[in-house]
């Protein structure tokens, strides 16, 4: 008989087979509380349903908890990840790049993405890094229309479009625009062939 005491032990959020930790490149997305839920999760599942390795970094490690209260109870530290260790970095939006944009780990790997012209991906809010690292100099730039003027400032230009790229830069706006974005960020990692299968057989 199945005790339920054992699901609060679980993350129930978190697939089994993240478990195993793999030596092969992986995705980063790199987050905070307050993310918004769809942003994090859609692309979260996708990804890993895909074949990919997906690690989570957050400024603290350990749990955190999206704007609407789903949550995963484990992450890594910023301060501990290895950007070598990634073929992309993931940032989803809602209200955690606005703390993220004023932690030094944060912006080091942003930079250390966008100087090695690795894939960034951005959605929503997740664009502020891009701002803040000031990496979006001369790049053209989907994101959340409220960011606008910060990606204006930081020498961008703001583009109102479902999905769009830019040399190694991904963005796209809200969370309706997953499917089109999270689609995009997938072709570019098997175009490029930067990511190697997680979950190989």
């Amino acid at each position: 008989m199945f005790n339920t005491t054992d699901m609060d032990k679980k993350d129930l959020y978190q697939p089994e087979t993240q478990k195993r930790e793999p030596s092969t490149p992986g995705i980063l997305i790199v987050t905070g509380n307050k993310v918004e839920d769809l942003e994090f999760f859609y692309p979260y599942y996708r990804f890993i349903e895909a074949g990919y390795r997906v690690d989570v970094a957050t400024p603290e490690g350990g749990a955190f908890e999206a704007k609407h209260g789903l949550k995963l109870k484990s992450s890594m530290k910023l301060k501990d990840v290895k950007p070598k260790d990634y073929a992309l970095l993931y940032l989803p939006g809602g209200k955690a790049p606005e703390e993220l944009k004023k932690n030094h780990d944060a912006l080091a790997l942003v930079k250390f993405f966008a100087k090695n012209q690795m894939p960034i991906a951005a959605v929503c809010h997740g664009p502020q890094l891009l701002a803040a690292a000031d990496v979006a100099r001369g790049r053209r730039i989907a994101a959340w229309p409220e960011v606008q003027d910060e990606l204006v400032e930081a020498g961008a230009t703001y583009e109102n479009a479902e999905v769009f790229c830019d040399e190694n830069f991904i963005t796209a706006r809200w969370p309706g625009d997953l499917p089109a974005h999270v689609k995009e960020v997938l072709k570019c990692l098997d175009a490029c062939g930067a990511a190697t299968r997680g979950m190989a057989a």
